[in-house]
């Protein structure tokens, strides 16, 4: 296959950026889509220019690291998929693709495809874990737990924290992430004693961070590299009514 590339190139948060042509031949169908673009670092690399920066890690769609919006849409055009799961067969010879970093005032830009997004950690920080005591492993049996209630924590616990649902929303709202880290807690007894203050904390972290409100079109779960449903935001913003309803009448 022989492509065009539109990249953002970027040197740093305080510099402006530009996109930047470039064109690779012989790209094989079977290449994941970080795969090309190790092609096309080794290629600049050899001709002695600056590689184009992006985030990657594990590679089996599992760390949420690859955080690519390609052709305006996050992850590319398939449904499902992280950008290291994303195969160059998914295009056609002679295709012109545009890669872009997220776009959202909560993830800026560190360098070309490289954004921060260390909101995510704070918003998790804040809230969304279960204080237990230290001491050796409960038996797994201690507590009972229903399957269907398990079946839905482990929908939610699939949220990988890659941000597509922010660059998919027109509001940058992380609204999503958010839900998925408060539902799966939400869900399970061990959740159930902070489940008001996580909420409320969460969603309080959240705002402060700069993200925008729920733009209520779906975006965020259409694009979700893990299709996390939209019912975990309505049992967010059940939690987060309940906890300021709680709070004042305290």
């Amino acid at each position: 296959m022989d492509i065009a590339l539109k990249v953002w190139r970027q040197k740093n948060s305080q510099t402006p950026g530009k996109m930047v042509d470039y064109k690779l031949s012989d790209i094989s169908p079977d290449m994941s889509f970080l795969e090309m673009f190790d092609v096309l670092n080794e290629d600049l690399s050899h001709k002695g220019e600056e590689p184009v920066a992006f985030d990657h890690d594990c590679r089996e769609g599992i760390c949420g690291s690859c955080s690519m919006y390609i052709n305006g849409r996050p992850h590319g055009p398939q449904t499902g998929t992280t950008t290291c799961q994303l195969h160059m067969r998914s295009f056609n010879d002679g295709d012109t693709i545009v890669v872009e970093p997220w776009r959202a005032r909560a993830f800026p830009v560190l360098k070309d495809l490289i954004v921060d997004r260390d909101a995510f950690d704070r918003i998790v920080q804040a809230g969304g874990y279960v204080s237990v005591n230290t001491g050796s492993a409960p038996d797994a049996n201690e507590i009972l737990i229903p399957r269907e209630v398990a079946d839905e924590a482990m929908d939610a616990a699939q949220c990988i924290g890659c941000g597509a649902c922010v660059a998919a929303c027109k509001n940058a709202s992380a609204m999503l992430f958010v839900a998925a880290k408060v539902s799966h807690l939400a869900v399970l007894p061990q959740g159930q004693a902070e489940h008001q203050l996580r909420a409320e904390r969460m969603v309080a972290q959240m705002d402060a961070e700069g993200f925008g409100a729920c733009s209520f079109t779906g975006a965020c779960s259409v694009e979700c590299p893990k299709s996390i449903s939209l019912d975990h935001i309505a049992r967010l913003n059940r939690e987060y009514l309940g906890a300021k309803l709680a709070s004042n009448n305290a």
